[in-house]
């Protein structure tokens, strides 16, 4: 009789590492200023834009902005989400030299960014709500669940963009699946930055 195998139940857990030599490649090999993130926020020669990331997850687009120069405040509404950044991010500094530089760029705050936005201001808010996995890979999926699992959908999605499109800020970048087009209710960005597996629609808002 054939014993059925059983699935390794073996996951390991989500943090927020800024320190993993992936993020050491992406910064010395990612393109710099020339990679598509920076052109969305407006990162060119001699200008370094305040960013506010209202969906900062775990973070790593946040670090890879801190890293070229600008001053991000990381906004997040999941407290446990909120503690793994805060956790990494305490470590990163304390590894110290260009890391602990970086870090020092970078404002954690917990809430939600609904509320918040309109209180505050800045040059750029960069928008990544929570989408369907955007390729096959099996890591990604098993993050994509974990971070479900602990952030659950972004259903105000709509909302948020709103918010953030009429908040005090020079222009709105939303990172959004390649193929996946914006929700009809929404105003036609000024233009597009289009990669292999996900786009930035950029709204630039008029003075």
């Amino acid at each position: 009789m054939k014993k059925n195998k059983q699935k390794s139940t073996n996951i390991t857990p989500i943090i927020a590492d800024f320190t993993s030599a992936s993020i050491s490649y992406r910064q010395k090999f990612g393109g710099g200023i020339k990679q598509d993130i920076a052109k969305a926020v407006g990162i060119k020669s001699g200008i370094r834009p305040d960013i506010i990331d209202a969906t900062a997850g775990l973070g790593i687009d946040s670090f890879i902005l801190a890293s070229l120069g600008s001053k991000i405040t990381l906004i997040e509404r999941s407290q446990k989400i909120h503690n793994l950044l805060a956790d990494g991010m305490k470590k990163a500094s304390g590894v110290g030299g260009r890391t602990a530089e970086i870090i020092s760029r970078m404002k954690l705050i917990h809430g939600d960014a609904i509320e918040l936005l309109p209180t505050l201001s800045t040059n750029v808010i960069y928008l990544d709500p929570m989408h369907p996995p955007r390729n096959n890979s099996a890591l990604v999926k098993s993050k994509m669940r974990q971070m479900r699992s602990i952030v659950g959908e972004d259903s105000d999605h709509i909302e948020l963009i709103t918010t953030a499109l009429n908040s005090i800020c020079d222009r709105v970048t939303l990172k959004w699946p390649s193929q996946s087009p914006l929700p009809s209710v929404l105003p036609k960005c000024s233009h597009k930055i289009l990669g292999k597996s996900i786009r930035f629609d950029i709204f630039i808002k008029s003075n």
